[in-house]
């Protein structure tokens, strides 16, 4: 079952730390005007550039070593994809090894379900829920 060398708790934290700011209400457009098909759209989620929860996220993001912030990515894949399965784990971490050429942090925090991906990706790895003791 030791398929993360990163600890399952402190991914359950991120999740939670994620949820908070990725909750924020979406932007208010002051003047929609009368045609709504050329009027701009928000973004999915509000996101400032200036949110601590944020920054503190993508500072610890980057300070973890490249392999952890591969199985943060390949946790992210194995989540959001509903015919991957645990099986799937050794190659999707391989493939993550070799994609990582951005900004982890930046490439993660740009999927609005990010959390919701992490949380499934663990389940599926066999560490249960969130709300598991």
């Amino acid at each position: 079952m030791d398929k993360l060398s990163i600890k399952p708790d402190y991914v359950k934290r991120l999740v939670w730390k994620v949820r908070t700011f990725m909750a924020d209400e979406a932007p208010v457009i002051e003047d929609p005007g009368d045609n709504p098909t050329d009027d701009p759209l928000p973004t999915a989620l509000q996101e400032g550039c200036d949110n601590p929860s944020r920054e503190e996220v993508m500072e610890e993001i980057d300070g973890l070593g490249t392999d952890r912030q591969a199985e943060l990515v390949a946790l992210m894949w194995l989540g959001r994809d509903d015919d991957a399965e645990a099986e799937n784990w050794p190659e999707l971490l391989e493939l993550a090894r070799e994609r990582q050429e951005v900004s982890t942090a930046h490439y993660l925090l740009d999927h609005p379900l990010l959390a919701d991906y992490w949380a499934m990706g663990l389940e599926k790895l066999g560490y249960g829920t969130l709300y598991e003791e």
